[in-house]
């Protein structure tokens, strides 16, 4: 059987990044991401936000809590997973959450579109992620190699 487990998610963080570590040293960020939806309902617009749990590793998880905080927009690329644990009361629980693979961040509202930071994905070496400068949404990458050039005027 084939299966696929992508997400990609666009939202803002309902507060500031979690950072803790695992025994053997290992960052790890977790965050609540809103995700709203609108849609048309008759003659009338409106919105419904989803709340997503969001657990980030490694230097990624550093970057997450030394750069983000509340009302962060981020895109993250992950997997879904479901985490099983039994509570205190001895009552087996479970909850779904993403496992972020990239964590992009969004430029904030007084930020110009290039002064963002992107997360870069780890390469397939194995190598750890690295920190870039986002491309403005609209311009194709190629463009993004003219080392913001692609905002000046030709003449």
């Amino acid at each position: 059987m084939i299966s696929y487990n992508k997400v990609i998610l666009i939202g803002n963080l309902t507060k500031d990044p979690e950072i803790r570590y695992t025994p053997s040293g290992t960052p790890v960020a977790s965050f609540r991401l809103a995700v709203n939806r609108r849609y048309k309902q008759g003659e009338e617009f409106k919105e419904e936000v989803c709340y997503i749990d969001i657990v980030v590793f490694g230097k990624q998880a550093e970057s997450c809590g030394q750069y983000l905080n509340k009302g962060s927009g981020v895109i993250v690329e992950g997997r879904l997973q479901e985490r099983r644990w039994e509570g205190e009361d001895g009552q087996k629980r479970s909850k779904h959450e993403v496992v972020a693979q990239t964590v992009r961040f969004l430029p904030r509202r007084q930020e110009s579109a290039v002064g963002g930071q992107v997360m870069a994905d780890k390469s397939a070496s194995g190598g750890e992620p690295s920190l870039s400068p986002s491309v403005p949404a609209g311009v194709p990458e190629e463009e993004s190699a003219l080392g913001g050039l692609e905002n000046d005027v030709p003449f």
